[in-house]
C-alpha cells in the first residue's frame, strides 16, 4: 500500500463543507471512508496567461489592471487666532455656538468640517469635500466663526464713484478679491468715510486698493501759506466761524492749526481758483490785523488761567467774539504767568476787563475737618452735600482719603456760602458725634455680622451708630464705633458681651434621619427660619444633601443650644407620628371630583384632616390614593373620600336654559357668585357652555337634592340680572373712539359715572370695529346713549381752522414721515393737519375734522412748540473707551434715559485713531491715575430737552461711567477664582455685570482689579470677599484631609482585602470617608499601604484593615481532587452556584486554569472548620455529578451515527480504537518515486506559518469567555 498524506479534520473541515457532494460508486462499499486523490481535494489555480497569446477566454480577475481613480475630494486647512476668534467662552470645547454653526455650514454646503484647539486657544478648521464645496464653506467659516473686524477710510466724495465702477462692478471685483464688505455712503450722505468689514488681512488689502484708486483721481491744488501763530485765531474768527465762511464762500478746504499745536502752516486745498481766492482772502485779513493791532500784557496767577480759558477754551473765543481781541495764554506746563492781550487799541480795554472778571469768578478754599468726619458730613446718600450743591450749584467740593481738609472751588460768593454751611455742619457733628476703637478677634468678626449682615445691622439702627468691620483680607481685629457718645458706649458694650458669649459656646451633633431634613427645613426654609428665630443665638447647620449625612450641627451658648436640641427631637418625634400612611382603592372616574374644581375638595380635606393626601396622574392605571399624617387622621380622611365615592355612585345631571348674555354676570368676577352657589350646595358643579358655542345651556352635576337647589338658586339669580341688565348698541367710526375714550379714559368714566352704565367698546379683534355696546339698567343705558350721540354729533360737524406754526418747527411736525401728525390724527378723533409745502415761507397750517378734536389737536400743537421753544443742548464729556458701557446693551440704558427725562441723546462718531492711546492708559477697564482726562470731540454727548430735565440726564450719564477699584485677594486664590478654563471668573462677571482682571501668574500680585458701575463693583467685592472666606475654608479643610498614615501588610493579602471588583475597600472607603492606597506592581516595597483623609477616620480605617488582616491570619487552604468534568456543573451558570457555595460556607474556592498540570486540583481557603465542611459538600457534589456524567457518555457512544470517514461504530479511529488518522488523500506529491515518507506535519520546514498562527482554543470550566 503507497504512503499516504494526514491532515487534522479541524484542519480540513472548512474545506470539505465546501465542497460538492459526490455520489461514491465502484467496488467500495457505503459503509467505508472514500479516499480522494490530491487533486480531487486540492485543485490548482487557474494559471496566467502569456502576454502574446490569444484565447477566447474571458481575462482572470486576478489578471486584470486595476486603473488609478483621480479623487474628487480635497481638504484643506487653516488657521484662526484666538483673538479672531468670533466665540470664546464655551464651557467645553466642541459644544456651543461653533460646532452649531459648523453643523449648519455641513448642511448648507456638503462639505465635510473638523475642528480642533491648538495649544494658543487658536482654532485648526479642516475642510473636506468637492472643491466647490470647500470653497463655499471656506467662506461662510471665516465670515460667521472669525470676528469682522470693520475699519474706515477717508478719500473725496467726488472720488467715490471711482470706486464703484460701472454697474458696481468694480466694487465687486474688489470685495472679491480682498474678501471683505465696503460700504460707500449715499451720494446724499455727507460723509465721505467709507467703511471695510472683514479680517484684518483683507481690511488692509481693500484700504491699499482704494487710496490707489483715489491717487488717480486726487488732481487737487494744495497751497501752504506760513503766518505767525498769533495771528490764527483773527483768521479762523470766534469758534472757527471765520474760516468756515471762508471755505463756503470760495470752496477751498483750509486747515488752520489747533492752538494747542505748534505749527504756524496753514493748508489750503482744493481747485486751484478757489486756492488762490482763499489765499488772497486770507493773507488781506493777516496784512490787516498786523497793521491795526497792538498788544498789552498782563500778570494773572497761574491757578486763575484755566478760569480764563475756560472749558475746552470757549471762554478764550467768547472774548474774541465779544471784543475781537485775542488772549495768548503761556502752556499750562510753564511757569509764566504772563498773558498778552492782541487786538485794536479802543478794544484792548473791555477786553482786560473781562480777562481780570473771569479770573476772579472763581475762587479755591480750604476747610479743615477730622477724616472719619468726613462721611457724616458728607450725609446718608450725599444727602447733606447733596442740599449744599442744589442751592449752589456751581460750587465744587472735594473730599480727600486721609486727610482732615475739605476744598471748596466756584464763584467767590457761592464759595463763601458753601464754606459757612459745612463749617456749621462740622461744628455740629463734632458737639453730637464721637467714635471708639475696640479691638475683637477677627475668628468673631462674621460672627458679629450674622447672616446678611443682620446682626451688625440691628446693632446700627438700635444705637443709631456706624460699625466698621475690617474686611478679611486687611487681617485687622480693629473694629471702629461712630456715632452719638451714648449710643456708641452701648454698642461697644454690646460687641464686647456678644464676643464673650461667643468664646463660652457650644457645639452639639443631632442624628437626624436625612429624609426628615426638608420638611424641617420647609419649603423655601420657612420653618427652619420659625426656628432660628425662636433660638436666635443658635446656628443650625444641615449637611450637603449629597453627603446623604444624617448629623445636623447646633452651635451657640450651651443653654440656648440644649433648649434648641429637645426642641428639633420634639419635631423630629412629631414627624415620625405624622410618617404614618395608608392607601384608598376609588374608582379612577371620580378622581376629579374627589379633587375639585381648582383643588377645592381635596385642598379642603387637607385643612381639615392636616394629611398630606396624593393622587396618582391621569395618565396612571393606578385607583390608589395615599394618605399621610397622624393615624387618626389619616382614617378621618379616608372616612370623608369614601363618603365623597358613595355620593358620587348616586349623582343627577341637569340642564337649565339661560340666555348667554347673562352667562358671565352670573359668573361673577373671577368666579365668585357661581362658587358660592356651588359651596352652598354641597359641592355641585356647574358648567356654563364657552362663549364662542353661543349655547344657553347650563349644566348642573352632582347629588339629586342639591342638583334641584343649586337649579333653583341660579335661575333666581338670573331672573335678578334679567331685570337689571338693559343692553343698548351705538354705530361710531372707529377714529372717534380715541377721542369718546379720552386721554387716560377721562372721558368715557365722565359718561360712566354719572349714568351708571358700562360702556364696551370693540376689541382690536372683533369684527364689528364701529359697534359701541352699552350695559346696565335700562334708564342709565338710555341716558348713556344720548350722552354718546350728542359728542358724535359734535364730531361729525367738520370745521376747517387755521393757526400760525414758526417755520422753524415744521420740520419736528412732518419729519420721520408726520408720525407726529398721524399721533394727532389718532388721538383727535382724525383731524387732519396740514403744514405749507418746503420753501413757501408761510406759517398758516391748517386743521380739519370735528369742532372739539380740532380746538383739542390746536392746544396739543401749542404744548408741543412751546416745548421745542424751551430746548436746550448740554454737552458731557465721558470718554470715548466707556461710551459702549454707558449705553448698554442694545442701548437699552440710553433709551431708558431718554424716556424717564424726555430728552434726546446724540453720542459723537467713533475716532479710530484713538484707539492705540486709549490702549496705553487702559488696562482691561483701569484707568491709568496720571493720565489726565482732556476732552474731544470724540468724548462728548449732547443731550436736548428742557434745561432742568437735560441736567438729570446728564447726572444719570455720570452715573453709567465705570470705575474701576482694587480688591486685595491673596495670589494663591487667584486660580480657584479664575476656575477652569475661566468659568468662575466668567459668572462672576456676568452675575454683577463687571469685569474682573486678574494679573498675570509671573508677576505674583495681592490684588484683583474691578471695573463696573459703582453699585455692581461694591457687589462683586462682596461677592469676591465670599468666594475668599470659601477658598480659605476649602484649604483648612484640604489641610485637616492630609493626615496620611502608612501600615505594612503582606502582599498575599492584598487582594482579599480589596475583594472581588473592589466591593471590599470600596465599602471600608465609604464607611469611613478615606483615601486607601496599595503599592504598584514595579514599588520596592510591596507591602505598604497608604491611608490618607482626616486623622479619626484614618485611624478608624486602619483598625479595620488590621482586623481584617487578622481574619485571613486565621484561615487555611487545602486542596481536594474533583474531576474535571463535573467543575462546569458545580460552578453553574455564569459561577452562580459557586458562589453561592462559598457564601454559604464563609470560604473562597479556587478551580484549576485551562490548561493547567493538575486539572483536577481545586482549592478551598477559609477558617478551619469552614474549610473542611466545604470539602465534604464538594465531594457529595462530584459523587452526585459523575453518576449523571457516566450515563450522558454510555448513551452518547450508541447514539453517535458511524462516520463517512471512521473506522466503525467507535468513531473516526480504526477498530483498534486507536488514535484517528485524520484526513487522507491518495497521489499526493510527496508519494512519488524517491520519497520514502510522509512529510513531519510538525515541522515548520515542511509545514511553514502563514502569518500568525492560531493558538488551540482552551476549554473553560467556567464556560466561555465573555469580552
Amino acid at each position: 500500500m503507497s504512503s499516504v498524506a494526514v491532515l487534522t479534520p479541524e484542519s480540513f473541515a472548512e474545506h470539505r463543507s465546501g465542497l460538492k457532494d459526490q455520489e461514491i460508486t465502484g467496488c467500495v462499499p457505503e459503509d467505508e471512508a472514500y479516499i480522494p486523490t490530491y487533486l480531487e481535494a486540492f485543485p490548482p489555480l487557474p494559471e496566467k496567461g502569456t502576454p502574446g497569446e490569444k484565447t477566447g477566454e474571458q481575462p482572470s480577475a486576478w489578471g486584470s489592471r486595476i486603473r488609478p481613480i483621480k479623487a474628487s475630494v480635497i481638504t484643506q486647512v487653516f488657521h484662526v487666532p484666538l483673538e479672531e476668534r468670533r466665540y470664546k467662552d464655551n464651557s467645553q470645547f466642541g459644544e456651543g455656538e461653533e460646532a452649531k454653526v459648523c453643523l449648519d455650514i455641513m448642511q448648507r454646503t456638503g462639505a465635510h468640517i473638523e475642528l480642533s484647539l491648538a495649544k494658543d486657544q487658536g482654532l485648526s478648521i479642516m475642510v473636506t469635500g468637492k472643491l466647490d464645496f470647500v470653497m463655499k464653506a471656506r467662506k461662510e467659516i471665516v465670515a460667521r466663526l472669525q470676528t469682522q473686524a470693520s475699519a474706515t477710510v477717508a478719500i473725496p466724495k467726488e472720488h467715490h464713484r471711482f470706486v464703484i465702477g460701472k454697474n458696481g462692478e468694480k466694487l465687486q471685483e474688489l470685495e472679491l478679491k480682498t474678501a471683505t464688505k465696503i460700504a460707500i455712503p449715499r451720494p446724499d450722505d455727507p460723509s465721505a468715510n467709507i467703511r471695510i468689514t472683514g479680517t484684518k488681512e483683507g481690511i488692509e488689502k481693500a484700504r491699499h486698493e482704494i487710496l490707489l484708486i483715489s491717487a488717480e483721481q486726487d488732481k487737487r491744488a494744495v497751497e501752504r501759506l506760513s503766518l505767525e501763530k498769533a495771528f490764527h485765531p483773527f483768521i479762523a474768527g470766534a469758534h472757527n466761524r471765520l474760516v468756515q465762511e471762508l471755505s463756503q464762500e470760495t470752496g477751498a478746504r483750509i486747515s488752520v492749526p489747533p492752538p494747542s499745536l505748534p505749527k504756524d502752516e496753514i493748508v489750503i486745498t482744493g481747485e486751484k481758483e478757489a486756492v488762490a481766492l482763499a489765499l488772497n482772502r486770507i493773507r488781506a485779513i493777516y496784512e490787516d490785523k498786523k497793521r491795526k493791532t497792538t498788544t498789552i500784557s498782563v500778570e494773572v496767577k497761574k491757578s486763575q488761567h484755566k478760569y480764563i480759558i475756560g472749558p475746552k477754551g470757549n471762554t478764550l473765543q467768547e472774548i474774541l467774539e465779544a471784543t475781537g481781541v485775542s488772549v495768548e495764554m503761556p502752556p499750562l506746563d510753564s511757569a509764566s504767568e504772563t498773558i498778552i492781550l492782541r487786538g485794536e487799541p479802543d478794544k484792548l480795554g473791555p477786553a482786560l476787563t473781562q480777562v481780570y472778571a473771569k479770573a476772579k469768578s472763581v475762587m479755591v478754599v480750604e476747610v479743615t475737618a477730622p477724616a472719619w468726619l468726613h462721611r457724616f458730613i458728607i450725609g446718608k446718600k450725599g444727602q447733606n452735600i447733596g442740599r449744599i450743591t442744589q442751592q449752589l450749584p456751581r460750587v465744587h467740593i472735594e473730599f480727600t482719603d486721609g486727610e482732615e481738609r475739605i476744598s471748596l472751588e466756584g464763584p467767590t460768593e457761592e464759595v463763601e456760602q458753601a464754606q459757612a454751611q459745612i463749617q456749621e455742619i462740622i461744628k455740629d457733628l463734632l458737639v453730637r458725634m464721637d467714635y471708639t476703637e475696640v479691638f475683637i478677634d477677627q475668628r468673631f468678626h462674621r460672627h458679629l455680622i450674622g447672616k446678611n449682615g443682620v446682626n451688625i445691622n440691628r446693632i446700627k439702627e438700635q444705637y443709631k451708630v456706624s460699625v466698621r468691620i475690617p474686611q478679611d483680607s486687611e487681617r485687622s481685629g480693629l473694629v471702629r464705633i461712630e456715632g452719638d457718645p451714648k449710643g456708641v458706649q452701648l454698642a461697644r458694650r454690646e460687641l464686647i458681651e456678644m464676643v464673650q458669649r461667643m468664646e463660652n459656646e457650644r457645639t452639639k451633633d443631632l442624628i437626624v434621619e436625612q429624609k426628615y431634613h426638608r420638611t424641617i427645613i420647609g419649603q423655601k426654609g420657612e420653618k427652619i427660619k420659625e426656628v432660628r428665630d425662636k433660638f436666635p443665638e443658635v446656628i443650625i447647620n444641615f449637611p450637603d444633601p449629597a453627603q446623604k449625612s444624617d448629623i445636623v450641627q447646633l452651635r451657640g451658648p450651651k443653654n440656648e443650644v440644649e433648649k434648641c436640641a429637645k426642641f428639633l427631637q420634639k419635631v423630629i418625634a412629631d414627624l415620625i407620628e405624622n410618617s404614618f400612611s395608608l392607601s384608598v382603592p376609588i374608582f379612577k372616574q371620580f378622581h376629579k371630583n374627589i379633587i375639585g374644581k381648582g383643588g377645592a375638595n381635596i385642598k379642603k380635606i387637607r385643612e381639615e384632616t392636616n394629611t398630606k393626601i396624593d393622587l396618582p396622574t391621569e395618565n396612571s392605571n393606578s385607583e390608589m390614593i395615599v394618605i399621610t399624617g397622624k393615624k387618626s387622621n389619616c382614617e378621618a380622611a379616608r372616612d370623608r373620600i369614601l363618603a365623597i365615592q358613595r355620593e358620587l355612585a348616586n349623582i343627577k345631571e341637569a340642564e337649565v336654559t339661560i340666555p348667554a348674555r347673562l352667562h358671565n354676570s352670573l359668573i361673577g368676577s373671577k368666579g365668585c357668585l357661581v362658587r358660592s352657589i356651588m359651596e352652598d350646595c354641597g359641592g355641585v358643579h356647574i358648567h356654563f357652555p364657552s362663549e364662542s358655542s353661543g349655547s344657553d345651556k347650563v349644566t348642573i352635576r352632582g347629588p339629586v337634592g342639591e342638583v334641584e337647589k343649586a337649579k333653583k338658586q341660579l335661575l333666581q339669580l338670573a331672573e335678578e340680572k334679567q331685570v337689571n341688565n338693559f343692553t343698548a348698541e351705538l354705530q361710531a367710526k372707529a377714529e372717534y373712539h380715541k377721542f369718546l375714550i379720552g386721554k387716560g379714559g377721562v372721558n368715557i368714566r365722565k359718561v360712566r359715572d354719572k349714568t351708571g352704565a358700562r360702556i364696551i367698546f370693540p376689541s382690536a379683534d372683533d369684527v364689528e370695529q364701529e359697534l359701541i355696546t352699552i350695559v346696565g339698567k335700562e334708564e342709565a343705558v338710555r341716558q348713556a346713549q344720548t350722552e354718546l350721540e350728542g359728542l358724535l354729533k359734535n364730531l361729525d360737524d367738520v370745521v376747517e381752522d387755521t393757526m400760525s406754526v414758526d417755520i422753524r418747527h415744521h420740520r419736528h411736525f412732518v419729519c420721520r414721515r408726520g408720525q407726529v401728525l398721524r399721533e394727532l390724527a389718532e388721538e383727535y378723533g382724525g383731524v387732519a393737519v396740514s403744514f405749507p409745502r418746503t420753501g413757501s415761507n408761510s406759517q398758516k397750517v391748517t386743521l380739519k375734522g370735528a369742532k372739539d378734536c380740532v380746538e383739542a389737536a390746536k392746544r396739543r400743537i401749542l404744548e408741543i412748540i412751546e416745548d421745542l421753544e424751551s430746548q436746550v443742548s448740554v454737552e458731557v464729556a465721558i470718554p470715548q473707551r466707556y461710551h459702549r458701557a454707558v449705553m448698554g446693551p442694545k442701548g437699552c440704558r440710553i433709551q431708558h434715559i431718554t424716556r424717564e427725562h424726555e430728552v434726546q441723546i446724540k453720542f459723537p462718531e467713533r475716532e479710530e485713531s484713538t484707539a492705540g492711546q486709549d490702549a496705553l492708559t487702559q488696562e482691561n477697564g483701569d484707568i491709568s491715575p496720571e493720565a489726565e482726562f482732556i476732552p474731544r470731540k470724540c468724548d462728548i454727548i449732547s443731550i436736548q430737552g428742557r434745561a432742568e430735565k437735560c441736567e438729570f440726564a446728564k447726572a444719570a450719564l455720570l452715573a453709567l461711567v465705570p470705575i474701576t477699584e482694587d480688591v486685595k485677594v491673596s495670589y494663591d486664590l487667584h486660580r480657584y477664582i479664575i476656575g477652569q478654563k475661566g468659568s468662575g471668573i466668567r459668572k462672576m462677571m456676568e452675575e454683577y455685570e463687571v469685569n474682573i482682571w486678574v494679573p498675570q501668574p509671573e508677576r505674583q500680585l495681592d490684588v484683583i482689579k474691578v471695573t463696573g458701575l459703582a453699585d455692581n463693583v461694591e457687589r462683586a467685592k462682596l461677592g469676591l470677599f465670599e468666594r475668599v472666606k470659601e477658598l480659605q475654608a476649602e484649604q483648612e479643610d484640604r489641610a485637616l484631609r492630609s493626615f496620611k498614615v502608612t501600615m505594612s501588610v503582606d502582599p498575599k493579602f492584598h487582594p482579599k482585602i480589596i475583594g472581588r471588583k473592589g466591593a471590599v475597600i470600596s465599602q471600608i472607603r465609604k464607611d469611613h470617608d478615606v483615601s486607601i492606597q496599595f503599592p504598584d506592581k514595579g514599588d520596592e516595597q510591596q507591602d505598604l499601604i497608604v491611608i490618607s483623609g482626616y486623622e479619626r477616620n484614618v485611624e478608624e480605617a486602619r483598625l479595620a484593615i488590621q482586623q481584617l488582616v487578622s481574619e485571613l491570619q486565621e484561615m487555611v487552604s487545602h486542596d481536594v481532587h474533583l474531576d474535571p468534568r463535573t467543575h462546569a456543573r458545580i460552578i453553574g451558570t455564569r459561577g452562580k452556584a459557586i458562589r453561592k457555595l462559598m457564601e454559604e460556607f464563609k470560604v473562597d474556592i479556587r478551580f484549576p486554569q485551562p490548561g493547567s498540570d493538575e486539572p483536577d486540583k481545586v482549592t478551598v481557603t477559609g477558617l478551619p472548620e469552614t474549610v473542611d465542611s466545604a470539602i465534604d459538600h464538594l465531594l457529595n457534589l462530584e459523587e452526585e455529578y459523575m453518576l449523571s456524567v457516566t450515563e450522558t457518555e454510555t448513551l452518547a457512544a450508541y447514539m453517535k451515527p458511524p462516520s463517512r470517514y471512521g473506522g466503525g461504530p467507535g468513531g473516526a479511529g480504526g477498530d483498534d480504537g486507536g488514535p484517528a488518522k485524520g484526513f487522507v488523500v491518495r497521489d499526493a506529491p510527496w508519494n512519488a518515486a524517491g520519497n520514502k515518507q510522509a512529510p513531519d506535519m510538525s515541522s515548520a520546514e515542511d509545514f511553514p506559518n502563514f502569518g500568525s498562527g492560531v493558538a488551540p482554543k482552551q476549554t473553560s470550566a467556567w464556560g466561555p469567555k465573555k469580552f
